[in-house]
């Protein structure tokens, strides 16, 4: 699924503009990099993708549909039926099971809880979590977290996954396996947008959005 950014403006303060007029093309089936100065606005640009937050003008469109305007329970089930997140810092919900962090995205969107059990499995199998699903997030390590968090964000067979920093806390072997995953996924005809300062990470996408 293309997504497009369109004279997109935002900031936090009306002081303070971090995007004016913003333009951008993300494809399907391509990793695309967003890199840039500390401040630049990376996360915040996939923040407004991921319709987490809702720009001053312009538009987000999904494959050509204008979506930045939708009510806030329309952006919330787009968001869990068609976007995967993987954040820096896992954010998992550190009350719920690693299995519950798995699934609980894909269940509010609609899929069976069965099968997103089923499919959360075969996930921390592949991702070598398979034997920490009834743990919490406190009770495994940072490496741990970052691939329950990429097994969340694949549970549902996003459309759209948006990566901030992913490999920003992780050792060089943990980085190599998420990427390599996020990349296999763009392969797929995912569209995968990563933003990241680290040059290992931009080496491996196929374009680069610089801010």
């Amino acid at each position: 699924m293309t997504v497009a950014v369109e004279g997109l403006s935002f900031g936090y303060r009306r002081d303070d503009t971090i995007f004016d007029g913003f333009d951008a093309t993300f494809p399907a089936g391509v990793v695309s990099g967003v890199t840039g100065r500390s401040g630049s606005g990376k996360s915040t640009l996939l923040y407004l993708v991921g319709l987490l937050l809702t720009p001053w003008s312009g538009r987000i469109r999904f494959e050509g549909v204008d979506v930045s305007g939708l009510s806030d329970a329309a952006r919330s089930q787009l968001r869990a039926s068609r976007v995967g997140f993987v954040f820096q810092d896992a954010a998992l919900d550190p009350s719920r099971s690693v299995l519950d962090n798995m699934v609980e995205g894909a269940v509010y969107a609609g899929l069976g809880r069965g099968e997103a059990i089923r499919r959360a499995k075969a996930l921390a199998e592949r991702f070598e979590v398979g034997l920490r699903l009834g743990h919490k997030p406190g009770e495994v390590s940072g490496g741990q977290a970052q691939r329950v968090a990429l097994c969340r964000a694949l549970v549902n067979t996003p459309e759209v996954i948006l990566a901030d920093e992913p490999t920003g806390n992780l050792d060089d072997a943990t980085a190599a396996v998420v990427i390599d995953a996020l990349v296999e996924q763009a392969r797929r005809g995912v569209t995968v947008i990563i933003a990241s300062h680290d040059h290992e990470v931009v080496a491996a996408c196929d374009e680069v959005v610089g801010l």
